[in-house]
């Protein structure tokens, strides 16, 4: 790996290194000197051989014009990696690349020199994925450096407008459909406003974007850096094009995230400055942070330049929309920073107080406390400044500006301070939830209330009486219900002699108080929370809650599963949800589809339970698990698939089930279910609920206690 030393100096080419993007960030900004390991300069040839010398031709390095000369150094750098891999050149072009770039010079200039037709080709070939891969390390490094503080930056500015915060509780609602990384944000964001007594009830849509903006930019950093750690140090055999247009794919969307992100803050940079009452900073604000509309006619820049497939103007003019939206970053920070301390520190330094906030704010927030996290930033910002003695607002400002660029001295201190805050949460652990669960606030509840009192309402109109079962059962009530899902019961420690689990249904714990009072018939109703331990993912939790209308007893064919349907049809429009459709499919007739298939009976629940993750899977991943795993035939498996493709309105599929030499009928399970069904479905059609029924062979519990 490439080491930077005490001395700042970076040693490439020795064996078993690596360049990563750190390494040319600082040898493209002369922060570092580039060093050669001896070891590959032993590896390349020093001179032409004496006998039968190869033609030499006039050869110069191209550098494309349009690159700065931060991206010149860069492109010189990989380039001199790359060479140091394994081409044969002679020793003379990696010392002439590292001379060159220890030079210092403000513009770059090669000589032309003497190359043999195989040193040009090697040359020609490298310089394009050179340039490449080194604007891609300096995009990398600054843009992972912006990620690593914009959190920061954005918890200030909460503090300073007031914002209302409260949201950020509620990102991670344990469902799976919230981004990793906007959690990671919103975590990292209540951590450094722990404490503050300055976030209040202002709403706005620019605060609580922040955990989804920021969060993106960090999901496309991780990928641009793994990307281009590759490139760095990846010989250039053969794809060229190909190269390109994936190093394109990962900078155009770093380069939207980075165009979101300055949209995002450039609006909260203003809401700081108008909370600050100083024409000089407004002035200097307004000639030195760029506008909305260059900001976009940037980014349009970048778009045209990809659309033409000119990807060294597409990465340069990238990195110049990321320039762009460091400097608003830093503004927005320097804003938060005067309107959350400016009258105490910089009122009395600055022109005799030209920057002055408002004197009932200022009061206000003097009383109040700063996040323990934005606290330790706004003090390491005034013990910067007041170690400069800055007495003008050009010369204070500029400093501020300095403190949050990666070039200087103090910055990696900056962003050690900030990591050091937001991963003290390990050891100060903040509370939080277990995964697959989540709290419901005020707002959900309004939400909630609403909805079990319309579903509880409907139950009972239909003579439901109300149930309350324990939140735990008997193991052995609960084992043996639910099939392969069993392993998903969370079992509790045994305090007093008693094995008990959570239960996981409702359903179950209903049968066991039908059970142990001998009732022959009962109508109930139950909203209330079951529990699965299971892996959370999208719109699957370990605790959640089931509203059960169960009927026990002995009754008219069909006349239960009818009036369930005709409830569920009756509450789903009464919340008023939109469109909806009702799947129904009988658990007898999934029996006889898996006997024509050909599915031993011992295997009819746990091929079940591979059906029903139909509507999560494809099914080429269902009949590879029915396959390997439950021992099914590839045509057992491919005859199942045929039937679960099936679904459609009720009396029209199941007219289809039902015609002459259909397969259900010589099938007495299915001929059975096909019976239960016609009935069910005339009924519906009577009370005309059937419009929101769908018939569907796919559907399919594991659970083992379902028989129709």
């Amino acid at each position: 790996m490439a080491e930077r030393g005490s001395a700042a100096v970076i040693t490439v080419g020795g064996k078993g290194s690596s360049l990563n993007s750190s390494s040319v960030y600082a040898i493209s900004n002369g922060l570092a000197q580039v060093r050669v390991d001896s070891s590959a300069l032993d590896r390349l040839s020093s001179t032409l051989p004496n006998q039968n010398p190869p033609p030499v031709t006039k050869f110069q390095i191209p550098i494309p014009k349009t690159l700065t000369l931060e991206e010149s150094r860069a492109f010189l750098t990989v380039l001199l990696n790359k060479l140091l891999l394994g081409s044969s050149i002679r020793t003379a072009f990696a010392v002439l690349i590292s001379e060159t770039l220890n030079s210092q010079t403000e513009t770059l200039q090669f000589e032309s020199v003497d190359v043999t037709e195989d040193e040009r080709i090697v040359l020609e070939k490298l310089s394009l994925p050179s340039v490449l891969s080194g604007i891609c390390a300096v995009l990398d490094h600054k843009s992972s450096a912006l990620s690593a503080i914009i959190d920061a930056v954005a918890a200030l500015s909460c503090e300073a407008s007031g914002a209302d915060v409260a949201a950020f509780n509620s990102i991670d609602s344990g469902d799976g459909f919230t981004a990793k990384e906007e959690i990671g944000v919103a975590g990292d964001l209540k951590v450094l406003l722990n404490g503050s007594k300055l976030v209040g009830k202002m709403k706005s849509e620019d605060i609580l974007e922040i955990p989804k903006i920021n969060g993106k930019l960090r999901e496309v950093v991780k990928s641009v850096h793994s990307s281009t750690r590759v490139e760095l140090n990846s010989s250039v055999k053969v794809g060229i094009s190909g190269t390109a247009k994936a190093v394109g794919a990962n900078a155009l969307a770093l380069a939207a995230a980075i165009h979101n992100l300055g949209e995002s803050s450039l609006y909260r940079a203003k809401m700081n400055l108008n909370s600050i009452n100083s024409d000089g900073l407004r002035s200097l604000f307004e000639k030195d942070c760029s506008s909305g509309d260059n900001l976009r006619k940037t980014y349009k820049l970048v778009l045209d330049a990809n659309f033409e497939e000119d990807y060294v103007k597409f990465l340069h003019e990238a990195n110049v929309l990321l320039g762009m939206v460091w400097k608003i970053v830093t503004w927005e920070a320097v804003l938060a920073f005067v309107a959350l301390e400016g009258g105490e520190l910089l009122g009395e330094k600055v022109n005799g107080g030209d920057v002055v906030v408002d004197k009932k704010s200022e009061k206000k927030k003097k009383k109040a406390v700063l996040g323990k996290g934005t606290g330790v930033i706004v003090q390491l910002i005034k013990d910067r400044l007041q170690s400069k003695s800055l007495g003008i607002l050009e010369k204070w400002s500029e400093d501020l500006f300095s403190f949050f660029d990666p070039r200087d001295p103090e910055f990696d201190g900056l962003l050690t301070k900030i990591r050091e805050i937001v991963e003290s949460n390990e050891s100060r652990r903040l509370p939080k939830l277990p995964k697959g669960t989540r709290d419901f606030a005020k707002e959900q509840m309004a939400v909630r209330e609403k909805a079990f009192s319309i579903i509880t309402e409907v139950f009972k109109r239909h003579g439901a009486m109300a149930l309350d079962t324990p939140v735990f059962e008997m193991r052995e009530t609960l084992m043996g219900k639910y099939g392969e899902d069993s392993k998903l019961i969370y079992d509790l420690a045994d305090q007093g002699g008693e094995l008990c689990s959570l239960r996981y249904d409702l359903t179950v714990p209903f049968a066991r108080y039908v059970a142990m009072n001998g009732l022959t018939s009962f109508k109930r109703h139950q909203i209330a929370k079951v529990y699965r331990r299971d892996n959370p993912s999208k719109g699957r939790y370990r605790e959640f809650y089931q509203c059960d209308f169960d009927i026990a007893g002995q009754y008219e064919r069909m006349g239960p599963d009818f009036e369930v349907v005709k409830i569920l049809t009756e509450l789903l429009n009464e919340l008023d949800i939109g469109d909806y459709e009702i799947k129904l499919n009988h658990r007898l007739l999934l029996d006889g589809m898996l006997e024509i298939c050909g599915v031993p009976s011992e295997k009819f629940r746990t091929i079940c339970s591979s059906i029903d993750k139909l509507d999560k899977q494809s099914f080429e991943q269902i009949k590879k698990e029915m396959v390997e795993e439950k021992g099914l035939s590839v045509e057992t498996a491919d005859r199942i698939g045929t039937f679960v493709k099936e679904r459609g309105s009720p009396l029209v599929l199941l007219s289809k089930l039902r015609q002459e030499g259909s397969l259900f009928l010589e099938n007495s399970s299915a001929k059975l279910a096909l019976d239960d069904l016609e009935i069910l479905f005339q009924a519906l059609e009577k009370s005309k609920c059937i419009d929101k029924v769908v018939f569907d062979l796919s559907l399919a519990r594991g659970l083992d206690y379902y028989t129709g």
